[in-house]
């Protein structure tokens, strides 16, 4: 017979997921022929396993380019301690195009550091304990992608993701030149000139959604050249195959050459026809825009005014491409076609006479 008394010190020891405790314990028991008491002391260790959880209450957050956004992000232990624990919380972004993770912010207990593009545009919101949303400010055309929030605790790391994705309008774009003249670093720049970038797939599928139809093929940010198909025709997807979004897949990104999808979001200003007593050629265009206090506006912006500010006018303009077109979103007669959308002259000779469309900024 023998009698187990103890004491109890405990020994945290913050590394990976374990707590260490140490109990030391006292052991009695006669030894009846001696009639003597022995004590023996002996130790013993265990672990007790506390478990990181990482989790992101939705997968996919929408915003409007010039906006803010909040990523969601929190993390518990299992179970629950008693005692708060510094960690490390780092975000990261893969672009819609893929390639390489981009560090957004790290941070540990109050001290962050965001970096490159995104310096002074995003922190932690840490309302409540384990709470690592990250939120953003001035959203950008190309802030969308795959977000990753790790949270690290010494060895330990769990990490969950969130897509960010811009409202916007989705529309097609062809080198002056005509179709199928652009390669993909062409198109990323076409896009950019035009105050939008490269369209995702996400944003082209939910685009084709909507009704978007359009039988050249363009390249996408993922470096995949694609088109959308509402009314399948030959030889457009041909009358084989139901409506969809048709691919070609991976195509060389310099020696091929298509035309390219681009994305514009919501617009910051306002976008308006001016023609004064005469019509125009595209340096006057330019000139009055100018003496109005705006800047000729851009393809991205003018179909942006016509997605949400319901833009409609019937008069064709100049825009800073050099192309002429007008935005309908009530098609009538002599005004566009059965549907609403921008209608495109294509780049008539700078010589010719045309209004044009200008953009004014909100703070101009």
């Amino acid at each position: 017979m023998f009698i187990i008394t103890y004491t109890s010190q405990w020994i945290y020891k913050y590394t990976k997921h374990l707590i260490t405790g140490r109990i030391l314990l006292k052991l009695h028991f006669p030894l009846l022929r001696q009639f003597r008491l022995f004590t023996f002391f002996a130790k013993l260790y265990f672990v007790l396993v506390v478990e990181l959880h990482v989790d992101s209450a939705q997968t996919m957050v929408f915003a409007s380019s010039g906006g803010n956004a909040t990523l969601p992000c929190r993390f518990w232990f299992e179970p629950e301690l008693s005692l708060a624990r510094e960690v490390r919380i780092k975000w990261s972004r893969t672009s819609a195009a893929g390639g390489p993770e981009d560090d957004v912010l790290v941070a540990i207990g109050n001290r962050s550091r965001s970096f490159g593009n995104f310096r002074g545009r995003v922190h932690l919101r840490q309302d409540s304990a384990g709470d690592a949303a990250l939120i953003m400010t001035e959203l950008q055309l190309n802030d969308t992608g795959r977000y990753r929030c790790e949270v690290v605790d010494g060895l330990e790391d769990r990490n969950s993701a969130v897509h960010l994705e811009l409202r916007g309008v989705v529309f097609p774009y062809q080198h002056p030149r005509g179709r199928y003249h652009l390669s993909f670093v062409g198109a990323q720049q076409a896009c950019e000139e035009q105050d939008a970038t490269l369209a995702t797939f996400t944003q082209l599928f939910q685009s084709w959604k909507e009704g978007l139809n359009w039988c050249n093929a363009g390249w996408l940010a993922d470096g995949t050249v694609q088109y959308p198909i509402t009314r399948p025709r030959e030889p457009c997807g041909g009358h084989g195959l139901g409506p969809g979004v048709r691919t070609y897949g991976r195509r060389h990104q310099h020696m091929h050459r298509y035309d390219v999808f681009c994305f514009s979001s919501s617009l910051r200003g306002t976008v308006y026809f001016l023609q004064p007593s005469q019509k125009m050629n595209l340096t006057e265009a330019r000139r009055t825009c100018q003496e109005d206090g705006a800047h000729i506006a851009k393809v991205g912006q003018l179909y942006a005014a016509w997605k949400f500010r319901s833009l409609d006018h019937c008069d064709a303009g100049w825009l800073a491409d050099g192309s002429v077109r007008y935005p309908i979103t009530r098609p009538r007669t002599n005004c566009g076609d059965s549907e609403p959308g921008v209608r495109s002259f294509g780049f008539p000779p700078p010589q010719h006479k045309h209004g044009v469309y200008c953009y004014k900024a909100e703070d101009q």
